[in-house]
């Protein structure tokens, strides 16, 4: 038997722990004989000497068997998933998934809710009226089994070490470890029964890791972590230092998916997502190569089925289906505000600060600084403007969408903050900067 203290004193002395440590240590926390204060040591244990392949694994794959782990094998498809490390406008989920559909892939979702700038993918279909993020395992079976989509939220009864370890990290500074990160990322997407997964690992202004080198080592970690536990996974490095897309806010960023789904999205959102949805088909064996399986994302698109999907998904989940037609469906701000352009800022846009529009989306609302906070799923900002774009005195900036006018100066500042401007072109980024 192992004791708490002979754990945490092993990790401490930076010891390689064993299966059977870290199981102890996961069912300890579950069945309340590891308390939060043996569990926090240990954290911090972990986050000050690391762990290698082996332990990240066995704590993946313990955290993953703490609960529920889903199987779905009356489902024929290949089932495959994605996961993104998230961003400032990053609404690529609601694209990509029916999408994945309609090409013929069982997306099997399970997404989280947003902390920090704006919400997450659920806040995000939460904004549609009447649709439901919580659903029973036999409605979760029965619609992948009839529409091969679903994104719903994590029940009480899956992975319960991950958010009982979530919420220790968050108070004792842990949470910026790559094992501890891994773990919990991939413990909860290895429970909802799929085949494989694709991974888009973001660094930059917007992202949580910054740099390359830091999403690269979160990548590989990602990568060989869940390979070792038998999932097929590929991850894409992407930069997030401007905003995906042009809105950032609830409701505004379904609108805008919506519109991909019509094939008339933003170039950055429209790219990004052929490529993960082309990783997701050639990992699902449907196509021989990228090009082939982008060629199947553009025809799906273009015939409708990829828009009929998400509605067929809308509905099922209790959401009202007008909303692809008719976004008057969705709750609108009361008051719209410009930010417009002086005779400073002229030239061409160099920058458009990702950080700095999601903290000023976050003090309209759109986000949550516990997790106990209500979002407000109307405001937001849309962006007129991104890297590249010429501008003169005068021009339209960025669209405020807001409920409250005593934010409105708060937020031009922040927003004001995010352009910057040069005199020459700017060179613009490639988004995708590898594939793993």
């Amino acid at each position: 038997m192992h004791l708490p203290r002979d754990i945490i004193a092993a990790k401490r002395s930076q010891e390689i722990l064993t299966q059977d440590q870290i199981e102890t240590f996961v069912s300890g926390l579950v069945d309340g004989s590891f308390k939060d204060y043996q569990a926090s040591a240990l954290l911090m244990a972990i986050v000050l000497n690391g762990m290698n392949v082996e332990e990240t694994t066995y704590l993946t794959d313990a955290m993953m068997r703490s609960g529920r782990v889903i199987e779905l094998p009356e489902i024929t498809r290949p089932k495959i998933d994605k996961h993104s490390t998230g961003g400032v406008g990053d609404k690529i989920s609601l694209i990509l998934a029916p999408i994945a559909a309609a090409v013929g892939i069982c997306v099997p979702m399970i997404s989280g809710r947003g902390l920090g700038h704006t919400g997450g993918t659920l806040d995000k279909l939460e904004s549609i009226p009447g649709f439901k993020t919580q659903l029973s395992e036999a409605a979760y079976r029965a619609q992948l089994q009839k529409h091969y989509l679903a994104i719903i939220g994590q029940s009480k009864d899956m992975v319960p070490a991950d958010r009982m370890l979530y919420a220790l990290r968050d108070v004792t500074a842990t949470v910026e470890s790559v094992p501890l990160i891994v773990s919990s990322i991939l413990s909860k997407k290895l429970a909802a029964g799929i085949d494989g997964l694709v991974l888009d690992v973001k660094c930059g202004q917007g992202a949580f890791m910054k740099t390359e080198a830091e999403a690269r080592k979160l990548a590989l970690a990602l990568v060989s972590t869940s390979q070792q536990l038998g999932k097929p996974t590929r991850a894409l490095i992407t930069r997030m230092d401007e905003p995906l897309g042009y809105a950032v806010g609830n409701s505004l960023e379904v609108i805008e998916s919506i519109e991909c789904l019509k094939g008339k999205g933003p170039k950055d959102i429209m790219y990004l997502t052929r490529m993960l949805v082309a990783h997701m088909i050639e990992m699902a064996g449907l196509c021989k190569s990228i090009d082939e399986g982008i060629t199947m994302v553009d025809q799906v698109i273009e015939d409708g089925s990829a828009l009929n999907a998400f509605a067929d998904m809308v509905v099922a989940q209790g959401g009202d289906g007008a909303v692809v037609t008719d976004y008057s469906v969705f709750t609108a701000a009361s008051q719209k505000e410009a930010l417009i352009a002086d005779g400073k800022q002229v030239g061409y846009v160099s920058a458009v600060d990702a950080l700095a529009i999601g903290e000023a989306a976050h003090i309209l609302g759109a986000g949550r600084s516990r997790a106990e906070d209500t979002i407000d799923p109307s405001v937001g900002i849309v962006l007129n403007k991104k890297v590249g774009d010429s501008v003169v005195a005068g021009d339209l900036l960025a669209t405020i969408h807001l409920n409250d006018s005593g934010r409105l100066l708060a937020v031009k500042a922040k927003l004001k903050e995010a352009f910057q401007f040069s005199s020459d072109p700017p060179i613009v980024q490639q988004i995708l900067i590898d594939s793993l």
